[in-house]
């Protein structure tokens, strides 16, 4: 094991061979602990995260990722792969969402070809380097080496060929309709690609530029399916460009200057001056400290050598969306091209989001830690409201028809009552109440079904509205957190009451005979037949084993529905001890979530999708914070990990990765839009959160190992806290928290009504 990088190692037990026998100490280089290859051991049938190596900067409007996968396949990079047909500019929040705006780079030798199979080179994870800020590869069949490094809008890649009189360099811009043009005297590629998955308006275009350091020994560019020497220009479905150039020497180098824009092909030259000046090993250099910089704010010490690489690959993969989509203009101001109206426009604005994902702990991981991020994230926001009449709840690049929920409001509401204080808060406002109370002009804008549930309480099962349930219990926590708003604004009693009233409609849905959630009709009725193990149909990508938790405003209310804290309890250890059987009838197949569920060997629990994601943590609600203490150990240990096959599901934009963060440091935000995290089990001897405003929190823990999994004792500067949560309002002020931990739970601790986090019935008299 190479430890190189590690300012101290503390050696625990005899053996320095094994990684569980040591624990790391402070570490100077967070960005060596970094794999971005976790997770994209992944296939259309199991995910392993479903990710793909992003090269980037933290938010970065582009994203280059080395390409496997077929043009306009989600799928880009998996790393079972053999070989890789180019380096992609890309978009693409997930494969599920696929990309937009993307365009391809390769580099051949003697092999003067567009076709994307014939061009695919072998290579190998042995002569592969990814890290965030760099990737290099060895194309075997080429004996050539690209390397790339990124910076928001811009790229700079270096080609190292052998000596040859046919070293080549490709773009290409992808199909459904593209433009190149070739620029000889200027050394120059320039065009557009339109290539997308949907939201987008009719004139989007992603403007790229190509600028090299050296003249083009020939040129050729490609239409469909002809390739013609010497022309220097082409419009048609499917376009690129190929530039020759003789090297006289092995290793000589090319470097290219690549850098796009949504706004036109002048912007796309401005977005290139962000490479003015540097070099391609001080572009490397930057892009290193940039990410240094952003992952040392959370300073971990202590851990094995395999948590310490989860942790740091699970924060980098929490600082990559919503990515930024705005540009910078001649006069220095922020502008964008908005995907709501196609209009280039002042101000800020992000995309590649799902909230149904993001609301529960990504937004609040950004608003304790980035909170300045966050604050040009809800401008982006009151942006989008202005341009498309909505906000968005899938965005990619604009409005996307996936999903359920109105959680715009918690990712509103969760950033103004953590301090986030956005200028645009009363545009926000008025955009959340909007969306409550009215269908918007897709399924998954607004609210389906807004009509009933406004009137009944719930969307009825039979209306021909599906995942009925599962929108009503979110739009319900949707409510309560326009509550919370609403009373931080000092808005009218009128609003208050009604959007409070509104939170307990999870109720509704609570059938006390089978003791979980379920559908229900118009008239009143439950739907039938109720198998609590069929996935979808009322619910969504789960059961109601799955969404029977998802009441985050209330769970003392939920406890008291299904009769009590012991009966809760018990309901709770249910998940775990249940087999994990499905019902897979609603989708005809068992869908890669079921199959993530079924092999994990957690029972019912399906870790690698969201809806069950903070269950855990409830068991602090019924005070039996030494049950959560226990599992999430569990989950920690077994559902990830910092090789390829890291994740037990889709990683889905930081969300399951902000878990990780989160529960590694000991504590989760079960409820946004409140000032609580509660707590869960810190796995490092020692973590330091550096705050924007200054201020530090230290968590340190003290006999803490595996075995040692529960909480004992823990002191809040210096005086015994017995609470199962913590304030963000305290935190951000400073503070230095130490947790005796052991091998027996103390169940003395934390079980008093006093202990207990936040729930609406209980707490908002």
């Amino acid at each position: 094991m190479n430890l190189r990088f590690l300012t101290t190692l503390l050696l625990i037990g005899g053996s320095i061979c094994s990684s569980f026998a040591q624990k790391v100490g402070k570490i100077d280089r967070p960005i060596d602990m970094v794999s971005t290859l976790v997770g994209t051991q992944s296939t259309y049938f199991l995910s392993s995260g479903n990710t793909y190596p992003a090269v980037a900067l933290p938010w970065g409007m582009n994203f280059w990722s080395p390409q496997t996968g077929k043009m306009g396949d989600g799928w880009m990079y998996t790393y079972t792969a053999e070989k890789i047909r180019g380096i992609k500019q890309t978009h693409q929040p997930s494969p599920w969402m696929n990309d937009y705006g993307q365009f391809s780079i390769m580099a051949m030798v003697g092999n003067k070809t567009f076709d994307q199979d014939k061009r695919a080179s072998y290579f190998s994870h042995k002569a592969e380097t990814a890290k965030p800020h760099y990737y290099s590869v060895y194309l075997a069949d080429y004996d050539t080496k690209v390397e790339v490094t990124p910076t928001e809008r811009a790229s700079y890649f270096r080609f190292t060929f052998p000596k040859t009189n046919e070293a080549y360099v490709l773009i290409d811009a992808f199909d459904k309709g593209s433009y190149v043009e070739v620029l000889p005297q200027e050394q120059k590629i320039i065009g557009y690609t339109t290539r997308n998955s949907g939201g987008v308006p009719k004139n989007f275009k992603n403007y790229y530029v190509l600028e090299f350091d050296r003249p083009f020994a020939n040129l050729a560019t490609f239409a469909d399916s002809a390739l013609v020497d010497g022309r220097l220009k082409i419009q048609a479905n499917h376009v690129g460009a190929l530039v020759g150039f003789q090297t006289a020497n092995a290793g000589e180098k090319v470097h290219v200057k690549v850098a796009s824009s949504f706004i036109s092909p002048e912007q796309a030259l401005l977005n290139l001056k962000e490479l003015d000046g540097v070099t391609f090993d001080e572009q490397v250099k930057k892009g290193e400290d940039i990410w240094n910089k952003e992952l040392s704010k959370i300073e971990v010490e202590g851990g094995n050598i395999d948590q310490m690489r989860t942790f740091y690959s699970s924060l980098y993969r929490s600082l990559l969306f919503p990515r930024m989509f705005y540009e910078i203009n001649a006069q220095g101001q922020v502008m964008h091209y908005s995907p709501y109206n196609g209009q280039v426009l002042p101000g800020y604005m992000f995309t590649d989001t799902g909230f149904w994902d993001t609301f529960r702990c990504l937004f609040p991981f950004l608003n304790l830690m980035y909170p300045e991020i966050n604050e040009k994230m809800q401008e982006g926001l009151a942006n989008a409201y202005r341009e498309g009449g909505w906000l968005p709840e899938w965005a990619s690049p604009g409005y996307r028809n996936i999903m359920v929920g109105n959680n715009s409001a918690s990712v509103v509401a969760d950033a103004w009552m953590k301090g986030v204080r956005s200028k645009d808060i009363e545009v926000l406002y008025e955009a959340v109440k909007k969306g409550a109370n009215n269908a918007g002009p897709i399924t998954a804008v607004g609210r389906a079904g807004a009509e009933y549930y406004n009137e009944l309480g719930y969307v009825p099962y039979d209306v021909k509205i599906n995942e009925n349930a599962a929108r009503s219990l979110e739009y319900s926590y949707d409510d309560f957190a326009i509550y919370q708003l609403a009373k931080s604004l000092d808005k009218s009693s009128e609003d208050q009451s009604f959007y409070k009233k509104r939170a307990y409609n999870y109720e509704k849905l609570y059938d006390p005979v089978t003791g979980l959630m379920r559908g229900k009709n118009k008239d009143g009725s439950w739907s039938t037949p109720f198998n609590p193990f069929k996935w979808g149909d009322a619910f969504t990508e789960g059961n109601s084993w799955h969404y029977s938790w998802s009441v985050f405003q209330d769970i003392e209310g939920l406890a008291n529905l299904m009769g009590g804290h012991q009966a809760m309890e018990i309901k709770l250890d249910s998940v775990f001890s249940l087999p994990p059987v499905f019902d897979d009838s609603y989708y005809g197949f068992p869908i890669h979530e079921i199959r993530e569920m079924q092999i994990a060997n957690m029972g019912q629990y399906a870790h690698g999708n969201q809806p069950i994601q903070h269950m855990i943590y409830l068991y602090n609600h019924v005070g039996a914070p030494w049950k959560a203490q226990y599992w999430l150990r569990e989950t920690m240990n077994r559902m990830y990990s910092p090789n390829p096959d890291g994740y037990c599901g889709d990683e889905d934009n930081g969300q399951t990765s902000a878990w990780y963060v989160f529960s590694a440091i000991g504590f989760y935000p079960v409820t946004p839009a409140t000032d609580e995290y509660v707590l869960g089990s810190p796995i490092f001897d020692k973590v330091t959160l550096k705050l924007s405003n200054g201020k530090k929190v230290v968590l340190e823990t003290k006999n803490n190992s595996d075995a040692n999994r529960y909480i004992q004792q823990l002191k809040w500067n210096g005086k015994n806290y017995t609470k199962n949560y913590l304030n963000h309002s305290e935190l951000v002020k400073g503070a230095n928290l130490v947790f005796d931990m052991g091998a027996e739970p103390n169940k003395k601790r934390g079980v008093t009504k006093a202990d207990l986090p936040f729930s609406l019935s209980k707490d908002d008299k």
